[in-house]
């Protein structure tokens, strides 16, 4: 009975968590495209360029102390404000060091003319990192519907925001205000929600027992970081910033079904997985559960996209977008491929195993800049997302093979979980493909053809679904009942 109403807590905190990413994707469905409409590809070029600098250094200043609150038996009120003032202070040092260095950091990026707006992004530092904390405790205590709350209301002012500013013809502020409106907003929600207020109290004893563990953790989410960002660094080096702009905005729109399922799913696993380290058994049963469900949602999603993606990027982002269509296809593929994956890094933080994390992250960073340099310069936008989805082959099979080793799963029970999504959507694509090529000299409209190619993966991938995942989806039913 415990089982089932952990399960169920669980459930229904992924139900929160999901909830606030399908508002948050409904938001951005709405104005990505608006904004595409109104600013060229060179300006979200220059702004997606500046954030990855950003997320760069948040990762290096918030070392993984938060991940270590959560990990903590029981909330500790001195360590909270131990990791919010160390927090603070990282993030006004890189703040300052990125102000004044914004010149040589834009340089190397290859967009010189970013400068400017490393500038303005130094001071969202204080902002990002200083929501840490409330955001740890949140999740510690599983408060996920408070967090996705926040989640939304930010979201949403800082869409608003952008779309006025760029219907005001304030072109590239547009995307600025968005993002320092969604951070303050977000900042000040998570604060009242979660009650707290910072005290002038450190400990160095307890920062040096989060920082061992926290350390580890962002060495990996600094590896994972390079694998997901580097495709952008290449092609701004590489190809320019009106190419970067182009796989920026086909990032965006692949990306979603990510952001509404597995970051949400991700945000919830890590505390979930951590309540049950005296539970080897429970906690590996819930890695195959997660594993299997998340590849059932995510799969056929994603390889959608790839059967649907010539039409979709002609219906949402308009023609001058049309030549992006192979980008989104392949960046789609090239996600649909790791959908097993989204359970995985929650549960080795869980279970304590963050150096194999860090070693297998490093791994992947190393053959995602070395792949997506060769496919750039071989093949440009095109190559680079080819070169994205064979990696993502090898990098998801072993990433499988070390999480269902460390869980003590049997590699027939892995395979049927991984495998068996995993071939339904593909089997679904390739059909929908198939259709729409027949299709395409009968319908002229877009808009009906990429319908058409909805309405059609629906038809094929739900008896799939019933056929390969009927023992899933009634342990599924079951919770809710």
């Amino acid at each position: 009975m415990d089982n089932i109403r952990a399960s169920r807590t669980i459930v229904k905190n992924v139900g929160w968590s999901i909830l606030s990413k399908i508002v948050v994707f409904s938001l951005k469905f709405i104005s990505v495209p608006i904004l595409a409409r109104l600013l060229t590809p060179a300006e979200f070029g220059v702004v997606a360029t500046g954030m990855i600098v950003v997320f760069f250094l948040l990762l290096i200043g918030g070392a993984g102390l938060s991940a270590g609150l959560i990990r903590e038996e029981k909330e500790d009120p001195e360590a909270q404000d131990t990791v919010f003032w160390t927090n603070l202070t990282v993030a006004s040092l890189l703040g300052t060091l990125l102000y004044f260095n914004a010149a040589f950091v834009a340089k190397l990026l290859g967009a010189p003319e970013a400068k400017w707006l490393l500038q303005i992004f130094a001071f969202l530092f204080p902002i990002y990192l200083g929501a840490d904390v409330a955001s740890s405790m949140l999740s510690r205590r599983m408060a996920f519907a408070k967090d996705a709350f926040w989640n939304v209301i930010s979201e949403a002012l800082g869409a608003v925001v952008a779309i006025a500013a760029a219907l005001a013809g304030l072109g590239v502020w547009a995307l600025v205000l968005q993002q320092f409106v969604s951070a303050i907003v977000r900042l000040g929600g998570l604060m009242f929600a979660s009650h707290y207020m910072p005290r002038f109290r450190f400990s160095f004893a307890k920062l040096r027992a989060l920082f061992g563990y926290g350390s580890r953790i962002a060495g990996a989410d600094f590896a994972n970081f390079i694998s997901f960002q580097s495709p952008l660094v290449v092609i701004t080096r590489v190809l320019g910033l009106a190419d970067a702009g182009a796989f920026s905005v086909a990032n965006r729109l692949s990306d979603l079904p990510n952001q509404i399922v597995l970051s949400g799913l991700m945000g919830v696993l890590f505390p979930a997985f951590s309540t049950m380290s005296d539970q080897p058994e429970r906690r590996s049963r819930a890695l195959m559960q997660s594993t299997q469900m998340t590849s059932v949602l995510l799969a056929p999603m994603l390889f959608g996209f790839w059967a649907v993606a010539e039409p979709a990027m002609s219906v949402v982002f308009g023609t001058q977008w049309t030549f992006a269509w192979p980008v989104l296809g392949l960046l789609a593929v090239a996600k649909g491929i790791m959908t097993p994956c989204g359970s995985f890094i929650p549960f080795l933080k869980a279970t304590g195993h963050a150096g194999v994390l860090w070693w297998f992250a490093l791994a992947r960073a190393a053959v995602v800049v070395v792949g997506t340099w060769i496919g750039a310069t071989i093949d440009g936008l095109v190559g680079v997302c080819l070169a994205l989805c064979i990696a993502n082959v090898f990098i998801m099979i072993g990433y499988a093979a070390v999480v269902f080793t460390v869980a003590k799963i049997p590699v027939r029970a892995a395979i049927h979980c991984v495998v068996l999504p995993l071939a339904s959507a593909v089997a679904m694509a390739a059909l929908v493909r198939f259709l729409l090529g027949y299709a395409r000299p009968h319908i002229e409209s877009d808009l009906l053809l990429l319908l058409a190619g909805i309405a059609a993966g629906g038809v094929i991938y739900l008896p799939l679904m019933f056929a390969t995942q009927r023992e899933a989806l009634s342990s599924l039913a079951a919770l809710r009942r």
